[in-house]
C-alpha cells in the first residue's frame, strides 16, 4: 500500500510537522496502526478509508503517536487532507468522521486548506506545583484546554523566553494529560504572526511537536480575547517552525495551512 510523509503547516520541505498518512480500505487491528506509528516514528501518523456515501462524513480517520491513538490531532489531518486533494482523489470540502467528531476540510485555489475544529474549552486555574521549575521560566497564566486538547496553556513573558526554553521533559510529563502548550505574544507583529508557541508532549512520545493544529484550538480563544481580533497568526517556533492562520468562530476555531508531500513510497509489511 501507499504511504507518504507530508510536511504540514508549510508550504516548503523540510519544516513544518511532518506526518504519514496511510490511505485504506478499512482499519485493520489496532495493534497493526501501533506497529506502523512506530516504525513512522513521526508525532502522528493518520489511517483513513473512505465512507458509504450519503452518511455524515466521507472518510473515516484516525491518528497515533509512536506510543498511542490521540483524540485530535490537526497537522495529521492536514496532511490527509493534502493527499486527498493533491492526488485528485477528492474535490472540494471532505468530511472525516473523528474521535472529535466529524471534521472539514475545505481547499483553496492557492493550495493552502482550512480545517473546521472545535475551539478548546479554556478554564484558568492556577499555576500546579513544579511548573515554573520543570518549563525553566515564570507562568503569568495557566488554563486548562479541556478533555479534547488535554494541555495546560502557559502564558509567559514574552516571545525570547518562549524560545528560549529547554524544559525538563520528564517532570513535564507528570503535570497534564498530554502536555503543555508555552505562549506569548509576538515581539514584532509586522514580522507576519500575532503569537509563538511551543508544544511538549511527552507523555505520548512527543518531546516537542514542531506545529501543532490541535492546540492553536486553544491558542486561538486565548490571543483573540487579548488581542481583540478573532483571526490571527500563530508561529510555532520549534526547529522546524511553521505558521498556523487561525479564525475563531465561537464553538468552532478554522485552522489554514498548507502542505508539502516529500516522500511517496510502498509499505510492504
Amino acid at each position: 500500500m501507499r504511504i507518504r510523509i507530508v510536511d504540514a503547516f508549510t508550504d516548503r520541505p523540510f519544516a513544518g510537522n511532518p506526518a504519514g498518512v496511510l490511505l485504506l480500505d478499512a482499519f485493520p487491528s489496532d495493534a497493526w496502526l501501533q506497529d506502523v506509528a512506530v516504525e513512522v516514528n513521526h508525532a502522528e501518523t493518520a489511517f483513513a478509508h473512505p465512507l458509504p456515501e450519503g452518511g455524515d462524513a466521507d472518510w473515516a480517520l484516525r491518528w497515533f503517536t509512536p506510543a498511542a491513538e490521540v483524540d485530535m490531532c490537526g497537522h495529521a489531518t492536514l496532511a490527509t487532507a493534502h493527499v486527498l486533494h493533491s492526488t485528485g482523489t477528492t474535490r472540494g470540502p471532505v468530511r472525516f468522521a473523528t474521535r472529535s467528531g466529524v471534521l472539514v476540510a475545505t481547499p483553496h485555489d492557492d493550495g493552502s486548506l482550512t480545517l473546521d475544529f472545535p475551539t478548546a474549552p479554556l478554564t484558568e486555574e492556577a499555576a500546579p506545583a513544579g511548573l515554573a521549575e520543570a518549563l525553566g521560566a515564570e507562568p503569568l497564566s495557566v488554563h486548562d484546554t479541556g478533555s479534547s486538547v488535554g494541555d495546560l496553556l502557559v502564558e509567559l513573558a514574552d516571545e525570547k523566553t518562549v524560545r528560549s526554553l529547554a524544559p525538563d521533559l520528564r517532570a513535564l510529563s507528570a503535570l497534564s494529560e498530554r502536555g503543555v502548550i508555552a505562549t506569548a505574544r509576538a515581539e514584532d507583529p509586522t514580522q507576519g504572526h500575532d503569537f509563538v508557541s511551543r508544544c511538549f508532549f511527552p507523555r505520548v512520545g512527543i518531546d516537542e511537536d514542531p506545529v501543532t493544529g490541535s492546540a492553536h484550538t486553544a491558542l486561538a480563544p486565548f490571543w483573540a480575547r487579548r488581542l481583540d481580533r478573532t483571526d490571527l497568526t500563530g508561529l510555532q517556533a520549534s526547529a522546524r517552525t511553521g505558521l498556523v492562520r487561525v479564525e475563531l468562530r465561537g464553538e468552532r476555531t478554522l485552522l489554514t495551512g498548507s502542505a508539502v508531500t516529500v516522500i511517496d513510497g510502498e509499505l510492504t509489511a
